[in-house]
């Protein structure tokens, strides 16, 4: 199995993990930007044995979907993956459209009530 399966079988996991907690949001949140920076560290260290490595839109979903404050960690603690133009483009656009879709979810919940008990 390579690791690319290996990064979307955990973040399987975290997702199903987090449903049993009392907070599942926050549970999501947190484990997928845990998962997120372990994943550049993994990525990091196959690049500098030349190992296999995780593919870049594997690493560009993840903060897509939320992990983009591990994915900054990540970048920084590991030094990986700061250089590289188009990627850190990439990377910009999906934290934009991560936090734009955030924020309409938030409004929409506000401003309708869906989902919001009384």
């Amino acid at each position: 199995m390579n690791l690319n399966r290996f990064c979307y079988l955990f973040l399987a996991l975290a997702a199903v993990g987090s449903l049993f907690s009392l907070h599942p949001f926050v549970m999501w949140c947190l484990l997928l930007n845990a998962l997120t920076l372990i994943i550049y560290g993994i990525d990091k260290l196959a690049a500098v044995k030349s190992w296999q490595r995780v593919p870049e839109i594997t690493l560009l979903f993840f903060g897509l979907i939320g992990g983009w404050v591990g994915a900054i960690l990540g970048q920084q603690i590991f030094r990986h993956k700061t250089q590289k133009q188009p990627f850190k483009t990439y990377f910009i656009i999906t934290v934009i459209v991560n936090l734009a879709i955030s924020i309409g979810a938030m409004y929409w919940v506000y401003q309708y009530g869906i989902g919001v008990q009384w």
